[in-house]
């Protein structure tokens, strides 16, 4: 059997958060609380958390269990490589587990497609997509969205973020003050609207073990 420690390896992913990308989620700490602010987040978002979920507990955990029970039989654990990086990968897991766990169980669903009245509809909250240009005339397009589903290459930015905050409740034509720590810019919002916001699924890595193993996906 080929040594578990010579394979690339699932971690996870890992985004920066601040205008840069993001962790699938973020990595858990522990014993923290898991939603310190609202935990607002997308249909599809939520999806995504379920499915990476599903496959930690079903698919990676038990196939990463099943090394570190060859390992086992090796011989010495002290010394014994497999043994001892399979743990560790199982303290990983669980770990990520039970962050998902409490990340889907205190998620705040909201669908930015849901039918809106009023300025509910026409000013920017969770779930907007905003059209708007800076001082010089160049124009960006964002979506508001779950601090979990951070992606700027979708141009999905967190609700918490100076961004989002500076266009919260704005309107178009309103005028905005983004505070950066580089210095201040000035925005003008161009459109304000609700549709889908497609959230990149999520899709088992080919380092993990559950994909080096040749697992079934199992349903």
């Amino acid at each position: 059997m080929q040594r578990w420690a010579a394979r690339p390896v699932y971690t996870g992913f890992v985004w920066k958060d601040y205008e840069m990308r993001k962790g699938f989620t973020r990595k858990p700490q522990p014993d923290a609380p898991a939603a310190p602010v609202k935990n607002y987040i997308t249909p599809s978002g939520l999806e995504r958390l379920k499915d990476e979920h599903r496959f930690l507990l079903t698919r990676e955990r038990p196939a990463v269990t099943e090394v570190v029970a060859w390992a086992a039989s090796n011989g010495d654990r002290s010394e014994n490589a497999d043994y001892q990086y399979g743990k560790r990968r199982l303290r990983q897991i669980d770990g990520r587990i039970r962050f998902l766990t409490k990340r889907i169980e205190t998620a705040e669903v909201v669908d930015p497609e849901a039918q809106r009245a009023g300025q509910a509809a026409t000013r920017a909250f969770f779930g907007a997509t905003v059209r708007f240009a800076n001082a010089a005339g160049a124009e960006r397009v964002v979506s508001i969205v779950g601090t979990d589903e951070i992606d700027l290459s979708r141009n999905h930015i967190s609700w918490v973020s100076p961004l989002a905050r500076a266009l919260m409740k704005s309107a178009a034509g309103d005028s905005v003050v983004l505070q950066l720590p580089g210095g201040t810019e000035y925005l003008t919002v161009l459109e304000v609207c609700y549709q889908r916001i497609s959230v990149e699924p999520f899709r088992e890595p080919p380092g993990s073990e559950a994909s080096a193993k040749g697992l079934p996906r199992r349903r």
